[in-house]
């Protein structure tokens, strides 16, 4: 499920957040989840310390990957990407509907 990288675009596809559309910040391929910006905002507890106060404090909470869809940055449309190899052997993503190459 290595399909996703950090930097990005996605749309969430179900749940809350359905339609929203964010850039992949961090990938847990072990868990398979990702941290999509401005997306599934959790409100977390938080105990004062010596530097910062205490409070109710909202941060971004990880999504699981089959929940979210590529969208390919030329076309604008969700995407699964394309598995291609290039003549001198790399692998790239390509869009299945316009056949650009995802960098």
């Amino acid at each position: 499920m290595a399909f996703l990288r950090k930097k990005d675009k996605v749309v969430v596809l179900t749940g809350k957040n359905r339609g929203k559309q964010g850039d992949v910040v961090d990938v847990l391929p072990e868990k398979g989840r990702v941290l999509v910006s401005k997306v599934n905002f959790v409100k977390r507890h938080s105990r004062p310390t010596q530097t910062e106060p205490g409070g109710i404090r909202e941060k971004e909470a990880s999504i699981h990957i089959s929940n979210v869809m590529l969208i390919c940055p030329k076309c604008s449309r969700p995407m699964r990407p394309k598995h291609d190899q290039l003549s001198d052997g790399t692998k790239v993503r390509t869009c299945r509907k316009c056949g650009e190459m995802l960098v």
